[in-house]
């Protein structure tokens, strides 16, 4: 499914998952800083109470819910898509599941170095609120793929940017 500009449009909240494997290769591809997720580790948080995912093997976001608070857990698209508004359809999608969940709030950490993540947040009426100093540890092993945020600063601790928005 597409939406406008050809954006894929979130899958509903009552379509099976993804594969955890697919979405695990897609999160290697797309991340070095903050470490990418393994299989288990997103069937794990899949099966978490308050989780949900949207999107598909070719982007996905990931996002909880407890009580009024949504915090978005990961959000990646494939790196051959970029450019095309999935990540900001992926974004919108994350914002009508937890509005719809009752969330009135909404909050997120991403690595200071991932210029193209932040224009896309504060675009979408993300705040800054904070700042993790050295929160993110580089990925130890493997090359990055090109434009990955986290190569800038290979081997040092990367800050994590705190952004928080009313939904």
């Amino acid at each position: 499914m597409s939406g406008a500009g050809g954006a894929p449009t979130p899958t509903a909240g009552a379509k099976a998952a993804p594969d955890p494997a697919l979405l695990a290769d897609l999160h290697a591809r797309c991340f070095t800083t903050p470490r990418p997720w393994s299989a288990e580790e997103i069937a794990g948080l899949l099966g978490t109470p308050g989780v949900f995912l949207k999107g598909d093997a070719t982007g996905f976001v990931m996002g909880r819910v407890i009580l009024d608070e949504s915090e978005l857990l990961t959000l990646a698209v494939d790196p051959d898509l970029r450019g095309q508004g999935r990540g900001r359809a992926l974004l919108r999608g994350f914002v009508e599941a937890s509005s719809a969940r009752g969330a009135t709030r909404a909050f997120l950490e991403v690595a200071a170095d991932n210029i193209v993540a932040l224009s896309l947040y504060e675009g979408d009426g993300w705040q800054r609120t904070g700042l993790r100093r050295g929160y993110y540890r580089p990925h130890a092993t493997g090359t990055p793929p090109p434009g990955a945020p986290g190569t800038a600063a290979r081997g040092a601790p990367i800050d994590a940017v705190v952004m928080a928005r009313a939904l």
